[in-house]
């Protein structure tokens, strides 16, 4: 479909505005650093050009264009290609690179090889609801269809805007760039949105992702479609969770609409019970706990930004923060006329799991990870405060007692992996920060220092100096000394092991302190000896 022969209702549909020229949009991407992203839009770029060739037109559409309009820059481009047919989309694609018709067939997919860079060309379409399942569609492809009425099948406007990338024209069927710039969410077709529930969860993220107010009949047809949410595949579920949490800077606007919805309700009653759950108002003045679980994902986003964290280490720290009072409702009551919940970080391992089981797909080193950031989100201050209290209570002849030694940062490094000091830090600071605003003079103010974590230095500096701010401590000997000085190998060797440590990060033992200890003993009485030095 040149240009020349475009359907009268694809003319009327040209927006004022107009895509960057090609030579704009590769300058701003390589200004930017972003040199992937341009090598992809060459690619795009070529591939537009032998369409146009041989008589078609390649447009872009989806969240490339989408996220143009608001300023940003994609490194996935889905182009859609009109008036040509399978086959010669294939035999043009193929003459500067390799082009797959097989591979999503199903859903009028063509991929397409060039060097590294993949790009999916969709073909013009209409999507028939067959079933409950993901794949129960019945897809119809027709080259010929008007740009507008293939927009038609997109979830919301501002994702049904299309681009061409030689002439910067740009078609609007829906309104979606007066969406885009009133910041609106707004359903294309409402008889087609309701054809697949991950809408509702696409909504929420995009909703967090670009601050989007909800337009009321949207809002209404997301409520409605929320009982259908139980269909989908946890996989599906998880990825939108991921954008929610990774690509936002508020995840708050997201999980907030989440619970207007119903979706918490209908998908994590995990979370929903912190909307239940009452706080101290002296050390939590912002509120109940689902108020305090928002403020903390949103400092949680903040940290991972700061650290230029990606993919799934920041998935880690965000799902932390926002399971890491899980246990509170279970553990919540009134003691004396205030609210406490004593022993609520262990408390709060179950219901991770359960969530965490829950989004299938989340691999097991970051689910055990997650989990033990959780259920010790509170030692960096608790460390800090006790060795904080230890030295303000030195004795006259500057002894002190009760402070944290390195074996205890060494235990706590090898209590908490796979995750890592390092981790559990940027947890804890999103936990500090993430409160409202204490009244002056409160002993809350005084002691949780509002605009600054001082247990967050503090262990990493402690856990830098013993070497497991990344890992967790080395052993202090291992099978091969015991070994070489005439130890037999066998499961004594891993007790003599662990009770070595132990020695190192109890007593303050080093290697050569240890092997004199136990020095011309058998294996038994080696042990028998490191356990009577341990009570000591």
């Amino acid at each position: 479909m040149p240009t020349g022969t475009m359907k009268p209702e694809d003319k009327e549909i040209i927006a004022q505005e107009k895509f960057p020229k090609p030579e704009e949009f590769l300058t701003l991407m390589k200004d930017k650093g972003l040199e992937e992203h341009a090598e992809a839009y060459e690619k795009v770029l070529e591939l537009a050009s032998v369409i146009k060739q041989a008589g078609g037109q390649a447009l872009l559409v989806g969240g490339s264009v989408r996220d143009m309009m608001w300023g940003k820059t994609s490194k996935d481009f889905d182009i859609e290609v009109y008036g040509l047919e399978p086959d010669k989309i294939r035999e043009v694609a193929t003459s500067i690179g390799k082009a797959d018709l097989e591979v999503g067939k199903a859903f009028g997919i063509i991929k397409v090889f060039i060097g590294n860079i993949d790009l999916d060309i969709s073909l013009p379409r209409t999507d028939s609801k067959m079933g409950e399942g993901h794949n129960d569609f019945a897809v119809n492809t027709d080259p010929n269809m008007s740009i507008k009425e293939a927009a038609k099948r997109r979830d919301f406007t501002m994702n049904s805007i299309a681009a061409d990338p030689l002439t910067g024209d740009i078609f609007d069927g829906y309104g979606g760039l007066q969406d885009i710039k009133e910041r609106r969410l707004r359903i294309t077709d409402e008889e087609r949105f309701k054809d697949d529930p991950l809408r509702v969860l696409r909504g929420v993220q995009f909703i967090a992702r670009f601050g989007l107010e909800v337009e009321p009949k949207t809002m209404q047809a997301m409520q409605e479609m929320v009982p259908q949410l139980k269909h989908l595949s946890q996989e599906r579920i998880l990825e939108e969770w991921k954008k929610l949490l990774l690509k936002s800077e508020k995840p708050s606007t997201g999980l907030t609409m989440a619970m207007a919805l119903g979706v918490i309700r209908e998908l994590h009653p995990e979370l929903l019970a912190l909307n239940e759950t009452d706080q101290e108002e002296e050390w939590h003045p912002e509120g109940n706990v689902w108020i305090h679980t928002l403020m903390v994902v949103d400092e949680a986003a903040k940290v991972i930004r700061q650290e230029g964290l990606e993919g799934n280490e920041a998935f880690v720290i965000m799902m932390a923060a926002l399971c890491h009072d899980l246990g509170k409702p279970e553990t919540t009551e009134i003691k004396d006329g205030r609210i406490t919940s004593i022993g609520h970080e262990q408390k709060g391992e179950e219901p991770t799991k359960q969530m965490l089981s829950f989004l299938k797909g989340i691999k097991k080193k970051d689910q055990d990870k997650i989990v033990k950031l959780v259920t010790n989100h509170m030692m960096a201050s608790m460390l800090y405060m006790q060795d904080l209290k230890a030295h303000e209570q030195a004795g006259k002849d500057g002894k002190v007692k009760g402070a944290i030694s390195d074996g205890a940062i060494r235990k706590l490094a090898d209590r908490i992996h796979p995750a890592t000091i390092r981790e559990l830090v940027m947890v804890c600071q999103a936990d500090h920060f993430g409160r409202g605003t204490f009244p002056p003079e409160t002993v809350a103010q005084m002691t949780l220092n509002p605009t600054e974590f001082k247990p967050g230095p503090w262990l990493m500096d402690r856990a830098r100096k013993v070497s497991v701010e990344d890992s967790k401590p080395e052993p202090l000997t291992q099978g091969r000394d015991w070994i070489a000085i005439g130890y037999k190998p066998g499961k004594q060797l891993g007790q003599l092991i662990r009770l070595s440590n132990e020695l190192r990060d109890e007593k303050g033992f080093d290697r050569e302190r240890v092997f004199a200890s136990v020095l011309d003993m058998t294996a038994d009485e080696a042990i028998e000896k490191m356990e009577s030095l341990l009570k000591e």
